[in-house]
């Protein structure tokens, strides 16, 4: 739900090599996570071409030395956005919704009727980013941590407050697009958005450890626990009611299923060609971001796609290479001290991509 991937904090100064990934370097890159970086605990898997690996370090729990699952579950944040936008895309390959027209024509009133649905999936459209109006200081959060929150009265946030910009003239990170895109879906497919999701990607792809929780505050299953420190005392953040995130960032997965589901996406398997091309298109005014997918290239010079994510406790990085032939999928729970995770993610990226 964060407004920068892990991508976007961690790619300065990741150095060029040739050989294939090192486990025991980035078990010490995960390792130097946990011992100084912020995580209390940290899962990763890896896939190097046919060598596929799983990596964790610090603990599941605060007061406990139970380690972290290999295949634990964890809220996966704005990684979300990309199994909204690959709803949106199939019906528009399905022609129940045109990219270039404005949402208003099918969610009247809703937003400016400027805005269209390409700009909603770009992060174009200038809508002000409801969770920047939000108390999410762990203080003030401690509050309000188990509130529903209704997706409307959260586009109601952003539409109290002026755009942010003409839609279509800049690119900026605003949760409210995926809140409303999560709309969309409903009043595309005549049912609630989580429905569809299961439906065509959960269930097709058989990603039983995924699923979108609703006012649901339990991980189900296994699951390292995050924390934070709120009114001067460590405090597990780990249950919360994820409505306030909704279809911007609520869901939870492994990093096993993760990795079957981006794998299905950027080879083609979830969405038609004209679609599959849509996705993963940048443009001057947002050149780094596709529809609902980053699209970077490391200074290294390797190309990457994929999401990151963050919401209380949790902070993840869903990555890939176009050909599929090195991947990442990581998930760190976050300690009660704060710290430093570049240095961290660097050696993890640089040692999996570069």
């Amino acid at each position: 739900m964060t407004a920068a991937s892990l991508l976007a904090l961690t790619t300065a100064g990741v150095a060029s090599a040739d050989t294939s990934a090192d486990r025991d370097v980035i078990q010490k890159a995960a390792d130097q996570l946990t011992s100084g970086g912020g995580a209390l605990g940290v899962q990763a898997r890896v896939t190097d071409g046919r060598q596929r690996f799983a990596v964790r370090s610090g603990k599941a729990e605060l007061d406990s030395d139970r380690p972290v699952p290999f295949d634990g579950r964890f809220r996966v944040g704005s990684i979300t956005k990309t199994f909204v936008s690959t709803v949106v895309l199939q019906l528009a390959g399905e022609g129940k919704v045109d990219l270039d027209a404005p949402v208003d024509r099918y969610l009247p009133g809703l937003i400016d009727k400027q805005i269209t649905v390409r700009q909603i999936l770009q992060h174009t459209s200038g809508l002000f980013n409801y969770t920047n109006a939000l108390p999410l200081n762990p203080d003030e959060f401690e509050k309000i941590r188990y509130k529903h929150w209704e997706p409307r009265e959260l586009v109601a946030i952003a539409t109290s407050k002026p755009l942010d910009f003409p839609p279509g003239t800049k690119w900026s990170y605003s949760n409210t697009n995926y809140i409303v895109a999560g709309l969309l879906v409903e009043k595309l497919t005549g049912k609630p958005y989580e429905k569809a999701v299961e439906q065509r990607i959960l269930k097709p792809l058989h990603l039983n450890a995924t699923e979108v929780p609703g006012d649901n505050p339990n991980i189900n299953g296994p699951h390292a626990h995050g924390y934070w420190t709120a009114n001067g005392k460590p405090s597990d953040i780990t249950r919360i009611n994820p409505s306030v995130a909704w279809s911007a960032g609520e869901m939870i997965s492994t990093t096993r299923d993760l990795d079957t589901f981006i794998v299905a996406l950027t080879s083609g398997k979830l969405l038609k060609p004209a679609q599959q091309q849509e996705l993963v298109k940048t443009t001057p005014v947002s050149p780094d971001y596709g529809l609902g997918l980053s699209v970077q290239t490391l200074p290294c010079g390797t190309k990457v796609v994929g999401h990151g994510g963050g919401i209380p406790g949790y902070s993840s990085e869903l990555l890939t290479t176009p050909d599929n032939k090195k991947r990442l999928e990581l998930s760190a729970t976050s300690a009660p001290t704060p710290g430093d995770p570049g240095p961290g993610y660097n050696a993890i990226l640089n040692e999996v991509f570069c």
